[in-house]
């Protein structure tokens, strides 16, 4: 892994903009990106920073305790938002620009929870390498002003992966996630329970040491990705049976493996 040897003096300019501020509330989501952003809102701000917490049906049961965990052992202040995103017209139907509808909705409810405490400025942890895939979410973003520092300093993934160990934050190595509403093929409808499907199907996976998997879901059929230097790990010891027997518990008729391993993103394969 090669970072470049400017990384420390990036991470001060990082802080310097979010200081310039005074005071700022950060979406938190308790992935790589918003751990690291609200680490350095805290060393810039001090007590001046709001992390602030949706609660979705998209949002793992895990990432939500593991996002609460953080803010309460770094004593940050948070705020937790309760949004059912199965009211935002659209979403359901899982259109192409499904994360735009949402990501709009969900950024206006914060702005307002943002203000409600005295914050005026809301920022959030897109990076520059979030410029390479297909991101509508990142229009709505723009439409209402959130800010973005990391982009704006211009650090990558492998840049906040590096200074996160440097930091000593625990999330430095923490596999990549998205929400759960992406393991779905667009115009196949989205229910709370398919969406349950999915968490268990993937937190089985977990238990069963896959640490980077995704669950994709085609009707009734569950696609899993994994790692290539972890799938045949997935045909030792009848680990396969005891996959196809779980998933089946849960609903779903059909269970695959796709041979490409994981990728995300991969949903949006159809629209390139």
């Amino acid at each position: 892994m090669e970072i470049r040897d400017d990384l420390e003096k990036k991470y001060n300019q990082l802080k310097n903009r979010i200081a310039s501020e005074g005071k700022a509330a950060i979406a938190f989501s308790g992935g790589v990106d918003s751990v690291f952003l609200l680490y350095a809102a805290k060393e810039a701000l001090g007590e001046h920073v709001l992390a602030l917490i949706v609660s979705l049906h998209a949002v793992p049961r895990r990432e939500l305790r593991e996002a609460i965990d953080f803010c309460r052992q770094q004593g940050i202040q948070h705020r937790i938002e309760r949004v059912d995103e199965f009211s935002i017209e659209g979403f359901a139907d899982n259109p192409p620009d499904r994360c735009y509808l949402c990501k709009k909705t969900l950024f206006q409810r914060m702005l307002e929870a943002a203000a409600a405490e005295g914050f005026e400025t809301l920022m959030e942890g897109s990076n520059l390498d979030d410029q390479g895939d297909y991101r509508p979410g990142l229009r709505a973003l723009q439409e209402l002003q959130i800010r973005s520092p990391l982009k704006e300093t211009g650090f990558t993934k492998v840049e906040i992966r590096e200074m996160s160990r440097r930091l000593g934050l625990p999330t430095w190595e923490k596999p990549s996630m998205a929400c759960l509403a992406s393991r779905f093929v667009y115009g196949e409808r989205i229910t709370p329970e398919k969406m349950s499907m999915v968490e268990q199907a993937e937190e089985f996976l977990t238990g069963m040491g896959f640490v980077q998997r995704r669950v994709r879901m085609h009707g009734n059929l569950a696609r899993i990705e994994l790692l290539p230097e972890d799938m045949p790990s997935l045909m030792e010891d009848g680990r396969y049976q005891q996959v196809q027997k779980r998933l089946s518990e849960l609903g779903f008729s059909y269970v695959t493996m796709d041979l490409k391993g994981f990728e995300s993103g991969s949903m949006n394969k159809v629209l390139i």
